[in-house]
């Protein structure tokens, strides 16, 4: 009879481990979920930081285009109403 509740309590405690414990499969699924989510973070990252560089640049070409637009309005406003083109006495020689 001993030997029968030893076995019944040793058989309910293996099934009770069976149920409770963490099978070879299941780590490996969570490693391998684990890893795709830190490849699509790792490439969320990158697509993250290219859209920032290409914001970046985006702002500098405004920003320079923005600076030769007031050039060369400034330009066109500071020039006297009477002046000649730059270009028209240039090959001419100065009357005296």
């Amino acid at each position: 009879m001993k030997k029968i509740i030893a076995l019944s309590a040793l058989l309910a405690l293996g099934a009770l481990g069976m149920a409770c414990g963490d099978s070879g499969a299941n780590n490996a699924n969570a490693n391998a979920n684990r890893a795709i989510a830190n490849a699509m973070n790792a490439a969320n990252n990158a697509l993250a930081n290219a859209q920032n560089q290409i914001a970046n640049a985006q702002n500098q070409m405004s920003n320079a285009a923005k600076e030769v637009s007031n050039a060369v309005s400034n330009a066109a406003a500071n020039k006297p109403a009477n002046a000649a083109p730059a270009n028209v006495n240039a090959n001419k020689p100065a009357n005296k």
